[in-house]
């Protein structure tokens, strides 16, 4: 089934703000809630939809993707939405007792305990020659991150620094009725995680994480081009309670070229020639990418300013293909604007046996060349 776009979904605009995406979902939540719809399917569907739309553009990065690239991008990074309700009321306990006063439906009490969750994802932007983008490269990258403590393990406290809060005797949760609804907060002595710590990790401080200096190889494909992005798999922001690290998204900045423009994988060299050079034709030399050494292209006899002379093969490596572009040279005819006599009487001469006008003639080439 093709998912619906998450606007649609909380029937908002694309330039909503952040408390109305939380209004609008807040709406759906409660008209679809299984408590108030015990056993209808329909319901379930629609109130798992809301939440996954709501997990996405809660998120500015999740939002950012999902506007940029919709729901294929989001599945590239690994999200796949909820599996079903009771994963929602997991991921979502302190969303719904913002929301409700409760953090989930009713059932057996859970225990209490930090959740495994996996770590955020991290982001670099990484500037890059135009010739190493061109031909690929290896580069060595250097950032912090957010690991779990070393000494507690992430878990906050000294060895036997914790104990069973007597609140809610470990479950981390304190029930009551209201109206329909089975209420669960979370515990205000434990804040849900029913142990309370009485003696805090020194080498963390009690966070249970601390920052790392990383150092990462990134290989640079041939043939990538500005703002593309790569992804190293668990490279980003440590997990807490046991999960998994998130990923580091490398986004590519290239530096413009001193010789060439690029589009796609063909590169523009703009060569220029002289009146005399273009009339009679010539041979041009032009530079190669890399710079490694140069090529000399046959200019024909009679060409006009914008002229293009393609040369194969000489352009970007493909990024998802096979082989190279092409380096299309794109021919420049330079008018001198200074002469010397024998220029000058050369030139005349040239206009007298044409036939051509050279003072006198409005607009005409040469009366703007040299005058009256």
């Amino acid at each position: 089934m093709e998912k619906r776009d998450y606007y649609e979904v909380l029937g908002i605009s694309r330039g909503a703000s952040e408390q109305d995406i939380k209004k609008s979902y807040r709406q759906l939540a409660m008209q679809y809630h299984p408590d108030r719809n015990p056993g209808n399917r329909e319901a379930e569907d629609k109130f798992k939809e809301a939440a996954e739309a709501y997990e996405v553009l809660a998120d500015p990065e999740k939002r950012r993707v999902f506007d940029t690239y919709g729901h294929a991008g989001l599945s590239g990074q690994g999200f796949s939405g909820f599996s079903d309700v009771n994963d929602i009321f997991s991921s979502f306990g302190s969303i719904f007792e913002d929301f409700f006063g409760f953090s989930q439906a009713g059932g057996g009490q859970q225990r209490g305990g930090r959740r495994a969750r996996k770590g955020a994802d991290l982001r670099y932007d990484l500037v890059l020659e135009f010739e190493e983008a061109a031909f690929g490269v290896e580069k060595q990258i250097e950032y912090d991150r957010d690991i779990s403590c070393g000494t507690c393990k992430g878990e906050r406290a000294e060895a036997g620094g914790k104990k069973t809060c007597t609140t809610c005797g470990g479950v981390g949760q304190v029930r009551r009725s209201q109206g329909f609804f089975s209420v669960a907060t979370a515990c205000p002595s434990c804040q849900g995680e029913g142990e309370m710590i009485t003696a805090p990790c020194k080498a963390c401080k009690g966070r249970g994480r601390v920052k790392e200096s990383k150092k990462v190889s990134v290989k640079i494909p041939p043939g990538v081009d500005q703002g593309v992005r790569l992804r190293v798999s668990t490279e980003g922001q440590g997990g807490s309670g046991g999960g998994p690290a998130g990923d580091l998204y490398v986004f590519l900045q290239v530096k413009e070229s001193e010789h060439f423009e690029r589009d796609g994988s063909d590169l523009i060299y703009g060569g220029q020639i002289s009146m005399v050079q273009a009339a009679l034709g010539c041979k041009l030399s032009i530079p190669t990418l890399g710079g490694a050494s140069q090529l000399e292209i046959e200019v024909p006899p009679g060409v006009q300013y914008g002229h293009r002379v393609t040369v194969a093969g000489e352009g970007i490596p493909r990024l998802k293909g096979v082989g190279r572009g092409d380096l299309i040279v794109e021919l420049e005819v330079v008018v001198p604007t200074k002469l010397n006599k024998e220029q000058k009487e050369l030139l005349l001469k040239l206009a007298e046996i044409s036939g051509e006008k050279v003072h006198g003639g409005p607009g005409n080439f040469f009366t703007k060349l040299f005058g009256e």
